[in-house]
């Protein structure tokens, strides 16, 4: 089911990022912002939400100046318009390259990820389009959502997060799912009262 929405997303990835040095001496964070994994995004004792982001879906995103922030909020570190954040999907995924040595900040930042005090990073976006498959395990009874964001409309910024993950993620994530279920909800019923009237309507069939 396509879906179109206004509101912005975050996810977060426990991916491992790096420094590197260039050629020319300077040190660089490389890392991923996501990668076309699925992975759990929500679950409760009758549903679990499954999500994975498709390789083609930044093709026609709006990627015109993404910022690189702490916990998606506050300081800019490095952005797209000047050159100090690259960003580019990989068979992996979405990889980043920030360059953080532009200022004191930007240095201090880059030395908590290097010593390992900041391990993660997340993205904050809207979706244009995307698909769900819903499965239902007969033997536990709960259903199995698996949600595929097919484009992206616009990626506004990537951020290093702390450990726990900011809150803004986990009300995003719970928010989405929560939509998602209620919408899964309402096309069940609808699909039920649909075969509850075409029984009627074989019932009186019979009868004629």
């Amino acid at each position: 089911m396509p879906v179109k929405t206004n509101e912005r997303e975050y996810r977060d990835f426990r991916m491992e990022m790096e420094i590197r040095t260039l050629e020319n001496g300077q040190d660089v964070v490389e890392g991923y912002a996501t990668t076309w994994d699925e992975y759990l995004l929500w679950e409760d004792r009758e549903y679990r939400m499954y999500e994975r982001i498709d390789p083609r879906a930044y093709d026609n995103c709006d990627l015109s100046d993404v910022i690189l922030q702490l916990n998606h909020e506050g300081r800019v570190y490095a952005r797209g318009s000047n050159g100090t954040l690259v960003l580019g999907p990989d068979e992996k995924g979405l990889g980043i390259r920030a360059y953080l040595g532009g200022t004191e900040a930007g240095r201090q930042l880059r030395e908590e990820i290097k010593g390992g005090y900041l391990t993660k990073m997340s993205q904050g976006f809207r979706v244009k389009k995307d698909k769900r498959e819903v499965i239902e395990d007969t033997t536990t009874g709960r259903v199995e959502i698996h949600r595929t964001i097919l484009e992206m409309e616009k990626l506004y910024d990537v951020s290093v997060v702390s450990l726990p993950a900011n809150e803004a993620t986990s009300i995003s994530a719970r928010s989405v799912c929560e939509g998602v279920i209620a919408e899964v909800k309402e096309e069940r019923l609808a699909m039920e009262a649909r075969k509850r009237k075409k029984d009627q309507i074989a019932i009186m069939a019979e009868t004629i």
